[in-house]
């Protein structure tokens, strides 16, 4: 058996690296996981967020603030466009773009070269909110990531970007 018997009397996960220690405690395997490193920082990042946003309408929850930039900044997308920035299937994005129309920051309209197509478009009311969103995600990635210097920030930043790229390519 490989590894270091820890006080449980269960072997510490290999590696060269020290263990990680959070409160006294090992995580096993997921020391090594990307999955728990991502599904753990995106729950602390989205509790930040909402916490920024917990006074806007579309707080909580995922996908909407994307589908309101995209709507934003390209009037007369589809649904279907919105399904593939999220990777989400149509029946979810739809859930979404169903809760930013009841919201009123945006409606949808027959595509102008599709009758059966929808094309989203943003409201004054959704626009104002939209500006307000950027402002609220600038402030929260200067304030939330304050500990990460530029150039590891730039090096983060290509490699998330990669990642999900990659990750796209797969869901295509």
């Amino acid at each position: 058996m490989t590894g270091h018997a820890h006080s449980f009397g269960r072997p510490e996960p290999d590696g060269d690296s020290p263990g990680l220690e959070i409160a006294g405690l090992r995580i096993d395997v997921l020391e090594g996981a990307f999955s728990w490193f991502i599904r753990s920082l995106d729950g602390a990042v989205s509790r930040d967020l909402d916490r920024r946003m917990a006074h806007l309408e579309i707080a909580r929850g995922k996908g909407k603030i994307t589908a309101l930039l995209l709507v934003d900044r390209y009037p007369g997308i589809r649904p279907s466009q919105i399904a593939d920035v999220l990777m989400r299937d149509r029946p979810a994005a739809g859930r979404i773009i169903d809760t930013l129309v009841g919201a009123k920051v945006i409606r949808r309209e027959c595509a102008p070269d599709d009758q059966r197509a929808h094309a989203l478009f943003v409201t004054p009311r959704g626009h104002a909110l939209a500006d307000e969103v950027r402002d609220i995600v600038r402030e929260q990635e200067r304030d939330f990531f304050n500990f990460i210097d530029p150039e590891e920030r730039e090096q983060f930043m290509g490699l998330l970007r990669r990642v999900y790229m990659q990750m796209r390519a797969g869901w295509d």
